[in-house]
């Protein structure tokens, strides 16, 4: 894990006001205008790097009520739109540990509150994440290779996830981000360095282009 300094001075460099995800990818030429378009709106509720949010430890949910399932809701609808297949209540400003995912487009999405990770493998894997919250960061990261989750569901009724490879990596970035945790926390300094390079340069396209719609 990086150094707390380190990551300060990483932050001081961008502009925190903007994004894009890491569970998910970045648009494919083949999304069309409306798509692109919902996925702009989406972003717009995401909290970027720089917001202190993202650095909070998210609470415990105690009442499982309609709000609760509503907050669950619109999770699953900003992160379908983002085209991003995890998300974190803390992500969009809410204190509340609970996270939705889905890796695969012709499942449902799964909402865990209160995840507990229970138990990882010993062996690790690396692959890229990005994150809804780091525009234009991809990175490796390494993690357990298989976990085993316990949590509740938006009823409240427990549930047990033995998860492996892209759906593991998602359930522990989204923990990550109850924790207050990002996947710059994760890898070098200098790994860090070439990110923030990255995300500066993305940025800078939006920029562009919001200049040649306007």
């Amino acid at each position: 894990m990086a150094d707390t300094e380190d990551i300060t001075e990483d932050i001081t460099e961008v502009d925190p006001g903007l994004d894009a995800e890491a569970e998910g990818s970045t648009p494919a030429p083949e999304h069309d205008p409306e798509t692109l378009a919902r996925r702009d709106a989406a972003l717009r509720h995401v909290r970027k790097l720089g917001d202190p949010v993202l650095r909070a430890t998210a609470v415990p949910v105690d009442r499982f009520d309609d709000s609760l399932r509503r907050e669950i809701e619109r999770m699953g609808e900003l992160m379908h739109d983002s085209l991003g297949i995890g998300l974190a209540a803390t992500q969009i400003g809410i204190l509340h540990r609970v996270l939705v995912y889905r890796t695969d487009a012709e499942h449902d999405i799964t909402a865990l509150v209160n995840p507990v990770l229970e138990w990882e493998s010993d062996e690790r894997e690396i692959a890229e994440e990005g994150c809804l919250s780091l525009p234009g960061v991809h990175i490796e990261v390494e993690r357990p290779a298989r976990v085993r989750v316990s949590a509740l569901d938006a009823e409240g009724k427990e549930v047990l996830v033995e998860a492996e490879e892209l759906e593991a990596r998602v359930i522990q970035h989204e923990i990550d981000h109850l924790n207050g945790v990002l996947i710059l926390d994760r890898v070098s300094r200098s790994v860090r360095k070439e990110a923030m390079r990255e995300m500066r340069e993305a940025q800078q396209g939006d920029g562009q282009r919001e200049a040649s719609v306007a």
